[in-house]
């Protein structure tokens, strides 16, 4: 089951297309969902959990409070709207594609993927492009 909450008025439209999509990326790397939950706030939010729960004084897109247990995805995933809009611009994408880049970036810490190191880096690089390219496949 996935859930989207929102703590700013932004929505996603679509979600059922967003939902079959994320789970299509689960089942691809052989998991099963759980429960994901997608938390939408503000950047100041976000900051908040950071240095609350990560000890880090950094803005940030995602934080994912990952509860995955074997291969059963289970997580919370919190996401600030403001960096998202940012990172578009500053990576010269639409929101949407950084959207869902950074929603399918916290499923891929839920599966073992890291992003550490710059061969885990560009690693997660390369599973977020394929994971993007089974969205056209879910939304048609």
């Amino acid at each position: 089951m996935i859930l989207y909450n929102y703590l700013t008025e932004f929505k996603i439209d679509n979600e059922e297309v967003f939902s079959s999509w994320l789970t299509a990326c689960i089942e691809f790397y052989g998991y099963k969902i759980s429960e994901v939950s997608y938390i939408f706030c503000n950047e100041e939010y976000l900051l908040d959990l950071n240095k609350n729960h990560l000890s880090h004084d950094t803005l940030t897109d995602i934080i994912t409070f990952d509860y995955t247990e074997s291969k059963s995805v289970c997580a919370d995933l919190f996401i600030s709207v403001e960096r998202i809009k940012h990172n578009a611009t500053l990576f010269k994408v639409t929101f949407d594609r950084e959207l869902m880049r950074v929603m399918v970036h916290g499923l891929l810490h839920c599966m073992g993927f890291d992003d550490k190191t710059e061969i885990s880096k560009s690693q997660m690089r390369k599973e977020e492009d394929k994971c993007l390219k089974l969205f056209n496949e879910c939304s048609t």
